[in-house]
């Protein structure tokens, strides 16, 4: 694939092709038969080598039966009619084309990695002598250099002679890329000459990643939609939540409906997640809890930080790619200045019998404390109306604590 260049006055020439690997082409092979490569279609023309045909080719019209029995077809059947039958291993022979090279420059993905062979041509009819040779990527935020020989240029390049060399760039930005090629050279007059050329190309998105963020009591359900917006199928290879500091995080899975299909090795083999092409979606659901060290919880913009997703794939042949979320934020985190907790609830509670529950008061201390309650009905009873009152400031603090308690009747 040869990208466009702008020609000038110069002795050298470069010449960019993408290297990627081919694409899968599925189509209805050519079906011949071995015969066809020994003989013209015309031989059924002449009337005396159509007439020693058959016999020529009696070896190849035999056939094997169901129960392994081998027949043999009529020798003077000359048509075709039985030509996709398949009577011989050599009838199997065909011409696929499976494997399609790339036609164009085809389209570039964030996450992938692009690779590309660089010649540089001399045209002349002469040697250049001295050659550095440079080539970058250049974006709308940063240029980087992928190869510069100037502390061991190219000796010489002869008359229609060339240089050829490979550079590989991880693309982690969206839109507009320019490789950018250079060479110094001294000419044939021994002249110094410089030749810029540019090469451009866009990076498209190949995923989109949407997530919810809903908020159970004190766990946090995050899920994450990652949608194919490629022309071909992308095999998730690793899909996984990297939580924040003082979050952990579980994936949820739903119930497997065919315990009997797993393999010894499916713990270390997972198989990769299909995405198809234009649209495929696949949703994934993580459980979020804050975890008890007692570190500050980091902040961004008033709301907590959850995590980011890092993702893996491959294409039909292997292509590799890799992407990485931004971070995921939840909703803001109210401060309280005093916090109540229940430490312990018995397990068993009986209707008119006190209980005894252990509560937990935390501001910048802790302080725990018993309350003595008793039950006045049965069933599933809520615990609230506890309140807090701050003999310094005088201030009172309500709705810090609801629990929901069993209580048996027996």
């Amino acid at each position: 694939m040869k990208m466009s260049s702008t020609q000038g006055p110069h002795s050298l020439a470069f010449r960019v092709m993408r290297l990627c690997r081919p694409s899968l082409h599925v189509e209805i092979p050519v079906r011949f038969d071995p015969s066809d490569l020994l003989f013209g279609e015309d031989l059924f023309d002449d009337p005396v080598a159509a007439s020693h045909l058959p016999r020529l080719l009696a070896d190849t019209v035999s056939a094997t039966a169901a129960d392994g029995s081998t027949t043999s077809a009529d020798p003077s059947d000359l048509s075709y009619r039985n030509r996709f039958l398949l009577q011989h291993p050599s009838d199997s022979l065909g011409l696929p084309g499976l494997l399609l090279l790339p036609q164009s420059f085809g389209a570039i993905y964030l996450g992938e990695t692009f690779c590309s062979y660089i010649s540089i041509n001399n045209s002349s009819n002469f040697e250049v002598r001295d050659v550095t040779i440079k080539a970058e990527i250049q974006t709308e935020r940063q240029r980087i250099l992928l190869l510069d020989t100037s502390k061991s240029p190219v000796e010489s390049i002869r008359a229609g002679g060339r240089y050829d060399f490979i550079v590989e760039h991880d693309v982690k930005e969206l839109g507009a890329h320019t490789l950018v090629c250079t060479a110094l050279y001294n000419d044939n007059d021994g002249e110094r000459k410089y030749l810029p050329q540019y090469f451009k190309f866009m990076v498209a998105n190949p995923l989109s990643v949407r997530t919810k963020v809903r908020v159970v009591k004190e766990t946090t359900i995050l899920e994450a939609s990652i949608e194919n917006h490629t022309k071909s199928n992308l095999y998730m290879d690793q899909v996984d939540f990297e939580p924040a500091q003082n979050w952990n995080a579980t994936i949820l899975r739903g119930v497997d409906h065919h315990p009997e299909s797993k393999q010894p090795m499916s713990d270390v083999f997972k198989p990769p997640i299909l995405l198809r092409s234009g649209g495929g979606i696949h949703n994934f659901l993580y459980q979020l809890k804050l975890s008890s060290d007692g570190s500050p919880l980091p902040k961004v913009e008033g709301s907590n930080v959850l995590g980011k997703l890092q993702i893996t794939w491959r294409t039909n042949l292997g292509e590799p790619g890799r992407l990485q979320t931004q971070q995921i934020l939840g909703s803001p985190i109210a401060q309280k200045d005093i916090e109540l907790r229940a430490v312990e609830v018995p397990s068993i509670i009986m209707l008119e019998k006190p209980f005894m529950h252990l509560a937990q008061v935390e501001a910048f201390s802790s302080s725990e404390f018993e309350l003595n309650l008793i039950a006045v009905k049965h069933g599933v009873q809520k615990i609230t109306g506890i309140t807090v009152f701050d003999t310094r400031e005088k201030k009172t603090y309500d709705s810090l604590l609801e629990l929901e308690v069993f209580v048996d009747s027996q």
